[in-house]
């Protein structure tokens, strides 16, 4: 069901094809953690092990820049990123409006960047509640500083297809070549430890009130993210299953 995510894309009246059918239940859930945690790798086996569909609000941002006639909404929000400002609230929440149907999919969701604001979040309960829909939890990816400092400096980016290679965890198979092009490979400016750093507490400030806001709710999983993707996933696994059965 997740490999179908037309009626996200496009908003309004769009339909998603249903390939597959639901499993024995849906869920429901939120997916929050800083850079360099592997939030998007376990979106992507979340996804796989329970049936849902992954509603990504950067996926809707990079589609919308294909599109003929963006909504409103997107179109206000393309134009902040342009400018290189933030995305407000509003718009983000109205972007979200206009997928509501997603909210309702008999598949369930994983929500990833949304909500960002505590303002957001607020913003959802009311449109959940307006579609008859429970939240599950929200999984929180956990991972001291340094290891994620480890993790983001090491990353080697190709200069020309923009492959994304390791120092250490994927090594190409020459040094500084890329494997499926042989472009350069380069080290980003914003994967330089001290950008890293600086990157890292803008995030902690602007998402521990969300996190805490969660927490107060009783909504909030938190997962240690050290080890391979499969051992971070069994352990959100459990952890999700432990607690919508307690």
């Amino acid at each position: 069901m997740q490999g179908d995510r037309t009626a996200w894309f496009k908003g309004g009246d769009a339909q998603c094809k249903i390939t597959s059918p639901p499993r024995d239940r849906s869920y429901r859930l939120i997916l929050l953690g800083p850079p360099g945690v592997g939030k998007g790798t376990q979106a992507e086996l979340l996804c796989e092990a329970l049936g849902t569909c992954h509603l990504s609000t950067g996926d809707v941002f990079r589609a919308a820049q294909c599109e003929a006639e963006p909504s409103p909404a997107l179109r206000s929000a393309l134009d902040a990123m342009r400018r290189g400002e933030l995305v407000s609230d509003l718009v983000v929440v109205t972007m979200v409006q206009e997928r509501t149907g997603c909210l309702r999919c008999r598949g369930g969701f994983l929500l990833d960047g949304f909500p960002r604001t505590v303002a957001q979040a607020e913003a959802l309960d009311a449109l959940l509640v307006a579609q008859g829909v429970i939240l599950d939890t929200v999984l929180s990816y956990d991972l001291p500083l340094d290891e994620i400092v480890d993790r983001l400096s090491g990353r080697r980016t190709c200069a020309q297809c923009k492959a994304i290679y390791h120092v250490v965890t994927r090594k190409p198979r020459a040094e500084s070549v890329c494997d499926q092009c042989g472009g350069r490979l380069v080290q980003r400016e914003d994967d330089h430890a001290e950008s890293i750093r600086v990157r890292m507490s803008a995030y902690q400030e602007s998402t521990t009130p969300l996190i805490d806001y969660y927490e107060r709710n009783g909504k909030l999983l938190r997962i240690p993210a050290a080890g391979s993707p499969a051992e971070i996933l069994e352990r959100s696994l459990h952890a999700l299953n432990d607690q919508l059965t307690t």
